[in-house]
């Protein structure tokens, strides 16, 4: 979409042009789901929280700075809706924040040849405090004295949660590559590589989701 364009999307939606809302939703979905689906514990978690985010979009339109990109924009609102949704939910997730991460060392995690959805869904399976301090750490950029505010927890909480996000993230990794007889080159589907020492960050950087 052009920017000539997206500016006629944005004047309609502030004049509340319900045909150009349905259009700016439908070009910034699959952009926004993929921010959700790495927060989510399941796509419908992610349907929920995304819609929430463009219900914000819609109702902060008018504070959106043309000087910024449009997609930031959307997705600086998408993750904090993210973050308000594991908040609201944090005590019922208290009991998966006990779980006990498997000691793997980073000298055991061989390269993996894997499609994009299966790390996504790795990374839905983990607990949800740990999952949204990886997203927020390792993809975001925020640092742990940052997270720690923003999520109302402990330093010391915050890196360890990522150090068990990344540990099982490993743990998963190493037993898809026993089940799974994947030789580069091989298969027509699109494959990313993901490296023992950034394990997914790459992928949900440079990867867009289907």
């Amino acid at each position: 979409m052009g920017e000539a364009e997206l500016h006629r999307l944005i004047s309609g939606c502030l004049q509340q042009n319900r045909h150009d809302q349905k259009m700016l939703y439908k070009a910034f979905y699959g952009f926004a789901m993929s921010i959700c689906l790495r927060y989510a514990g399941n796509r419908y978690e992610a349907a929920e929280i995304m819609n929430q985010g463009f219900l914000k979009v819609f109702t902060n339109l008018e504070k959106y700075n043309a000087d910024r990109p449009f997609a930031a924009w959307i997705g600086r609102i998408m993750m904090n809706t993210s973050v308000d949704y594991y908040r609201s939910n944090l005590k019922a997730n208290r009991t998966g924040e006990l779980e006990l991460a498997d000691n793997i060392a980073h000298d055991d995690l061989p390269d993996q040849k894997l499609k994009y959805n299966d790390l996504i869904d790795m990374i839905q399976r983990l607990p949800n405090a740990y999952r949204t301090v990886f997203n927020l750490f390792a993809v975001e950029g925020y640092s742990h004295e940052e997270i720690a505010e923003m999520l109302g927890i402990s330093i010391g909480t915050s890196k360890s949660n990522l150090f068990k996000a990344r540990e099982k993230l490993k743990g998963m990794i190493m037993n898809a590559e026993s089940r799974a007889d994947i030789k580069p080159g091989e298969g027509d589907f699109r494959i990313v590589t993901i490296s023992a020492v950034s394990i997914g960050v790459t992928v949900l950087i440079n990867t867009i989701m289907q």
